[in-house]
């Protein structure tokens, strides 16, 4: 069925927004700066807001303001006024290239069990997980064998569709995956229940380990898998790293890359243990965590750590990750420490609180004071700044463009 005409120019008439933002010298200069960035050199800290749940959009760009009815031409116009909306009110370091990815549908990546989950009634309410495996010989459900396969079909569908709506003005990019994230133990644990694994930990330990090791397995087969079947793509360009900044590097792919085959050990991957608050002692996180996070992430040319989980009193662990290059420094932590314990071997990715934008009332001098405290206790450092986690502005979409430009203002003042 032909998508609407009027709809289609609609979007077409972004998408020519789009590629006029990109060809613009300034982009080229983030380039570099994330380059430089990713050599461990002492930049002017990158800034990124990092507006990933659809919540947050919701008071940036109202449904109601969005044009087109059809769901794909809907879900397109929704993606290229992210893309313009950043680039005019947001002034953090994203590139904004001419590209439109259409990603390779790739299946089987699965590992068998899937979680079952208590949603709050409440709109940004917790939830719990329910227990999947409830007996101990319930981890055998987990497999680590299954055959990983490509829908070319369906692939060369959305291609076309893709190609045909962009055409003469942005490229479309077909790509398989070009960056991974590893989380065994909060897999686990949305498995297992979160209380019930912190006791398992206690009761039961080399039960857990059999079910981290199966897991570790599991996600080591697929991604050889991939490999093996050469659909994976570039992730030292445009690739945005999880809780971090961008792929831009000219440290990958790897010197004996011949052009073709992208390999494991030419794209960047991340690890987490999310679930592991500070009062898990550095010695069970390596037990737990980094012993099989580890074994995936080296598998890559270039790796990044951490989340949400306070990592200051544990970089002792988190440094026998061979190819660690960035550290993503949670806003519980303690800076002083945190900055020490990095020191000049990582970036220092610091996360202020998104709180600061979603409180009942917006407070620009709390912001600024925030970020220069940090800045200041990380100047011997090679820092970016991670702005995520967000949900709402209160309706009050200023207050991320005040914050960005705060930040970068403060960000030049420690280049």
């Amino acid at each position: 069925m032909p998508d609407p005409p009027q709809e289609r120019e609609i979007v077409r008439s972004l998408a020519r927004r789009v590629a006029e933002i990109a060809a613009l010298p300034a982009q080229q200069e983030r380039i570099e700066l994330w380059t430089r960035l990713n050599r461990l050199e002492r930049v002017r800290p990158p800034i990124h807001i990092q507006a990933l749940d659809a919540n947050i959009w919701e008071d940036l760009i109202p449904p109601s303001t969005l044009v087109a009815t059809d769901p794909f031409l809907r879900g397109q116009e929704l993606m290229l006024r992210k893309r313009i909306y950043a680039w005019e009110e947001f002034q953090d370091d994203r590139v904004t290239d001419d590209i439109v990815v259409c990603p390779l549908v790739v299946e089987g990546m699965d590992l068998g069990i899937h979680e079952e989950v208590d949603q709050s009634d409440m709109r940004w309410g917790a939830h719990a997980y329910r227990s999947v495996i409830a007996e101990e010989r319930d981890i055998e459900k987990i497999q680590v064998e299954q055959e990983v396969r490509v829908n070319v079909e369906e692939t060369l569908l959305r291609q076309a569709r893709l190609s045909e709506l962009y055409e003469g003005i942005l490229r479309v990019e077909t790509r398989g995956p070009d960056f991974f994230w590893f989380a065994p133990m909060d897999q686990f644990a949305t498995w297992r229940g979160i209380q019930q694994m912190f006791v398992d930990l206690l009761d039961r330990p080399r039960w857990v380990c059999e079910a981290l090791e199966r897991i570790t397995a599991a996600h080591t087969n697929r991604i050889e898998q991939l490999e093996r079947l050469n659909v994976l793509s570039p992730g030292h360009r445009n690739t945005m790293l999880g809780s971090g900044g961008y792929g831009w590097t000219d440290r990958l792919p790897g010197p004996d890359f011949d052009g073709r085959h992208v390999r494991l050990k030419d794209l960047w991957a991340r690890a987490a243990t999310q679930i592991f608050t500070e009062g898990i002692s550095p010695a069970m996180h390596e037990e737990f965590a980094i012993r099989y996070e580890k074994r995936l992430l080296e598998c890559f040319g270039l790796s990044c750590y951490g989340c949400c989980e306070p990592l200051h009193r544990k970089m002792g662990v988190v440094r026998n990750i061979r190819n660690l290059r960035r550290v993503s420094m949670s806003p519980w932590v303690d800076i002083a420490a945190a900055s020490e314990a990095v020191g000049k071997d990582y970036i220092y990715t610091h996360k202020p609180n998104p709180t600061i934008v979603s409180m009942e009332e917006w407070h620009p001098d709390l912001a600024r004071r925030q970020l220069r405290d940090a800045l200041e206790k990380t100047r011997d450092n090679v820092v970016e700044i991670n702005l995520q986690d967000l949900h709402t502005v209160r309706g009050e979409s200023r207050r991320l463009t005040e914050w960005s430009r705060i930040a970068r203002r403060l960000a030049e003042e420690y280049a």
